[in-house]
């Protein structure tokens, strides 16, 4: 999808054999550096939400903080960080998940949220899944609903859509 002005696509990057050989990186940091390319990104990530749909966006760290953040002041919703173990302070629930070579840990506060909450999940790419699945289940554990799930890119061919398929599930871009 692009915006009707901007081709949202010119701004996404690759960068071949990072941060390891063999994969290539989808850099969303000449995206975010343009002010009209972030605000119609912003833009399309909320075009079929309003403000009553969403109590909270949470985002997982780090690119998906600065997407999460502007999409939560778009949608004059509160905004929840979801870290790595160790990164929040207070008392926090955690859930560890598999990754493809090993495991990692999220954390989240448990007062984040009020029990109910419709959660807008923010990321900046769909890959594998593993992560977002986490971080859905880590809300949902604190008691949230999760009401939605959106990317700026997703990665298709990696089926990382049918690892979080219980949940609505948009992708602003998607590469093959």
């Amino acid at each position: 999808m692009t915006s009707k002005t901007i081709d949202l696509n010119r701004y996404i990057g690759t960068i071949p054999d990072w941060p390891k050989k063999g994969i290539l990186f989808y850099d969303i940091m000449p995206l975010i550096a343009d002010p009209a390319a972030f605000d119609a990104a912003v833009d399309a990530l909320c075009a079929d939400l309003n403000e009553s749909d969403i109590d909270c966006v949470a985002a997982i760290e780090a690119r998906g903080f600065i997407i999460g953040t502007a999409v939560a002041r778009k949608l004059k919703a509160g905004f929840v960080p979801i870290r790595k173990k160790g990164k929040l302070p207070g008392q926090t629930e955690s859930i560890t998940y598999d990754l493809e070579y090993g495991a990692d840990t999220l954390e989240v506060q448990r007062n984040a949220i009020k029990s109910g909450a419709k959660v807008l999940m923010v990321d900046d790419l769909l890959a594998t899944g593993g992560t977002m699945g986490a971080a859905c289940k880590l809300i949902e554990k604190i008691g949230g609903h999760v009401a939605r799930v959106v990317f700026l890119v997703e990665l298709a061919d990696l089926g990382g859509r049918e690892k979080i398929g219980d949940y609505k599930i948009t992708s602003i871009l998607s590469y093959e």
